[in-house]
């Protein structure tokens, strides 16, 4: 990771008062109180007891981000391959254009195995001319993939690219991808250009 890119700057936010609940393995998790309600919707949530689990036991990875795209109306989306480490370590010598001003969201596709993924956050820091702007998403908690959900698909937020003189031009970001045990699953380097028009 470049230099002018400290570690503290990927680090979550914390939710004050939040604590990280106690890591239970699969079978732990279905076991829990049957008669408990509110507790089976939230293994439901999570996806745990329905369809057939994919988890690859040649793989030890708790969870694979596949791609990052950008959701604009009107427009194909832009889509960046992540499964595939030569096209990870390209990003940041292929930046894409956003139009200035265009209103676009960003989603993430992911595979989770072996266990259940409690609190996943995506972190990027985009950095221009010195200045340093940091966003943070919360993804959520999910179980394994199975026959019935191969892969997980979460959309962020509107947002909104710069735009005017000062907003166009080349930018520099570093991605990270980090649940509630602190375990990096994904960090990348990438860059993109704010331009007049597509």
């Amino acid at each position: 990771m470049a230099g002018d890119h400290p570690d503290e700057d990927l680090a979550p936010e914390q939710t004050a008062g939040f604590k990280v609940g106690e890591k239970k393995t699969i079978d732990e998790y279905k076991q829990l109180d049957q008669n408990d309600e509110s507790l089976r919707k939230w293994k439901e949530s999570l996806g745990l007891g329905t369809g057939n689990d994919l988890s690859d036991p040649n793989d030890p990875r708790k969870c694979i981000i596949l791609s990052l795209g950008l959701e604009v109306e009107g427009r194909p989306d832009i889509v960046i391959d992540l499964k595939d480490k030569a096209a990870v370590d390209s990003l940041k010598k292929k930046p894409f254009t956003i139009k200035e001003g265009a209103v676009f969201r960003m989603k993430v596709t992911f595979k989770v195995q072996h266990q259940v993924l409690s609190g996943l956050k995506y972190i990027q820091v985009v950095k221009r001319l010195g200045i340093k702007m940091k966003h943070q998403e919360m993804i959520g908690s999910y179980g394994p993939c199975t026959d019935q959900k191969p892969f997980y698909e979460k959309k962020f937020e509107p947002d909104t690219a710069p735009a005017g003189f000062t907003g166009r031009g080349s930018y520099y970001a570093v991605s990270r991808f980090v649940d509630d045990d602190d375990e990096t699953h994904l960090q990348f380097e990438w860059s993109f250009n704010v331009e007049k028009d597509w």
